[in-house]
């Protein structure tokens, strides 16, 4: 009777290991992405929890004697070891000391972005602003792509006589969220925040504040040989997430390793990417196949490069800084599910990754800084947000 009752317990139990594997397969969609794993690191996840399930009832099962117990130890072991390296395994992380393939910051001329300066490139109005500050300027910074926004709404507000340089800056979406939260700057203009960056200013009691001044395309780009024009959201989950490594998935035999370039962590278009992979871990960036390719400029540079006769990186973006401020016309910008990421399929709403970018305060905005956010909010604001070429709230 106890054999029985043991046998079907064992049973059950089994069940249920082999169960308690699909929601883990389903969280990571190995199901869903499963005819598109193309390579060894995107496949040993799935091995390791095959693993795991198949040792975790090679314990159940085997018979725990004397004569058994090296076996059982190894299975044991085994176990222990595929389950302690799945989380490295969803994420590639396997490569000591090798140089991987992050893009690097660009390196761009602002100046000709520069208030006030008779050659700047800025947005104006063509009429008086309704808002002029004369005093109490409120310090702004935020993203490089949106410098040329901000640094136009500081030149139709700002007071000329009262301005100087250092009113307006531009350390990047890193660096700005640092200084926001570190009480240096009263507005940074930037996308949404990382969960880290959240994280941060919540402990040391800092409340930011998003209000949305406008809207602006994530795009992914590709070098213009490729002759891929188009991408699916799953697509870009299996390449970012380490299950497609090959071209030839896609449908370009040709095209080799897929080089899928990131940017730094706390990054505005890195963000952009963690949203839309959501809850997926991304996977570390992979060795380059030389190191000479490894470049020391930005990603829409790094995107162009050429590798045995092909163009095999693909990257990410903002529209506005990817096809106008830093432009490479050895780079293409890919239809996502079919539609082009173009204003107007930004303002219907039809391309799929469209978000807000913020003027963000720490707590609600008041005194001057409460003005000039409210003006850019007003169809002068907006106006500058659309002839700078991105896209505004409402409509002018």
């Amino acid at each position: 009777m106890k054999k029985r009752i043991w046998f079907i317990l064992r049973i059950f139990l089994t069940l249920l290991i082999l169960i308690s594997s699909v929601p883990v397969l389903y969280r990571y969609e190995f199901f869903v992405a499963f005819r598109d794993i193309d390579n060894i690191v995107g496949v040993l996840p799935l091995t390791l929890v095959v693993v795991s399930v198949l040792t975790a009832s090679a314990i159940l099962w085997i018979r725990h004697t004397k004569q058994f117990a090296a076996v059982s130890i190894a299975l044991v072991l085994l176990f222990v070891l595929s389950t302690a390296l799945f989380p490295t395994a969803l994420r590639g992380n396997w490569w000591i000391n090798m140089t991987l393939p992050e893009g690097q910051e660009a390196s761009l001329d602002l100046t000709v972005f520069a208030p006030f300066a008779e050659s700047s490139k800025l947005a104006r109005l063509n009429e008086p602003s309704t808002l002029i500050l004369e005093s109490d300027l409120p310090i702004l910074d935020g993203a490089t792509a949106l410098f040329p926004v901000y640094a136009a709404f500081a030149e139709a507000v700002f007071d000329r006589d009262a301005f100087s340089p250092e009113y307006v800056r531009s350390t990047n979406t890193r660096n700005a969220y640092e200084a926001l939260i570190a009480g240096e700057r009263d507005i940074i203009f930037v996308a949404g925040a990382s969960e880290r960056q959240i994280a941060a200013a919540r402990e040391i009691g800092v409340d930011l504040h998003f209000t949305p001044i406008g809207y602006e395309a994530f795009v992914f780009l590709v070098g213009k040989d490729n002759p891929i024009d188009n991408i699916t959201y799953q697509q870009i989950r299996n390449i970012y997430s380490g299950k497609t490594a090959h071209w030839r998935t896609l449908g370009w035999p040709e095209g080799g390793r897929i080089i899928a370039f990131q940017r730094p962590e706390g990054s505005g278009s890195q963000t952009g990417l963690q949203i839309i992979m959501e809850d997926l871990p991304i996977q570390v960036p992979q060795p380059l196949p030389d190191p000479s390719l490894i470049g020391t400029n930005s990603l829409m540079n790094q995107v162009g490069l050429r590798w045995q006769g092909v163009q095999p990186a693909i990257g990410y973006s903002y529209r506005f800084f990817a096809t106008v401020m830093y432009a490479n016309p050895d780079v293409k910008v890919l239809s996502v599910e079919g539609v082009a990421p173009t204003i107007e399929n930004i303002q219907n709403g039809s391309y799929p990754f469209v978000a807000n970018f913020y003027a963000v305060t720490n707590g609600v905005p008041s005194g001057n800084t409460r003005l000039l956010i409210d003006w850019i909010l007003s169809p002068q604001g907006q106006r500058i947000i659309e002839e700078t070429g991105y896209v505004p709230l409402m409509a002018n």
